[in-house]
């Protein structure tokens, strides 16, 4: 049975999350992200929970199988991150990404965030189908209203807002 929780400084669990990114990321997607690029899955504490976002994992008999993670921006926006699942937990039976997603939203709407941003590789057509079924709305870099670092410059960029 797959939990949810906020991650808790475990190095089983960070070694695991760096294994879902690098397999999502590089193996799967194909799109060469080094682990340098993204020095905030070493610092989630710091980087998400510390500036009142959150960083939750998903286990299977302990072992990390999805993540999903939210970044204050300002008071009322925030960045969805680093949202990872292993293929045998997509879609039905587990549905992992919308619960997780789910959790994120829940979340978002107890901190009274107004508008919800993400970025995802252009070529990762099951993520924008996705997306878009929550409710958000693709928009150019352009009419992004806050600055902050994504390491695949060829993404699109999506916004929500939350009511």
């Amino acid at each position: 049975m797959v939990i949810i929780q906020p991650y808790d400084e475990s190095a089983t669990h960070l070694a695991g999350i760096v294994d879902l990114v690098n397999y999502c990321q590089n193996i799967e997607a194909k799109l060469d992200i080094k682990m340098i690029e993204q020095s905030d899955l070493f610092m989630i504490k710091e980087y998400y929970q510390q500036k009142g976002g959150q960083f939750w994992i998903a286990l299977d008999d302990n072992q990390v199988v999805g993540t999903i993670a939210l970044l204050p921006i300002t008071d009322e926006v925030a960045v969805l991150k680093k949202f990872f699942t292993y293929p045998k937990y997509r879609g039905n039976p587990e549905r992992l990404g919308a619960k997780l997603f789910s959790q994120l939203i829940t979340f978002t709407e107890n901190k009274d965030f107004k508008q919800l941003v993400l970025d995802t590789p252009e070529a990762e057509e099951r993520s924008h189908y996705f997306y878009e079924k929550q409710g958000f709305t693709q928009i150019t870099k352009e009419h992004l209203t806050v600055q902050y670092p994504y390491p695949d410059s060829n993404s699109r960029v999506y916004v929500k807002d939350i009511s």
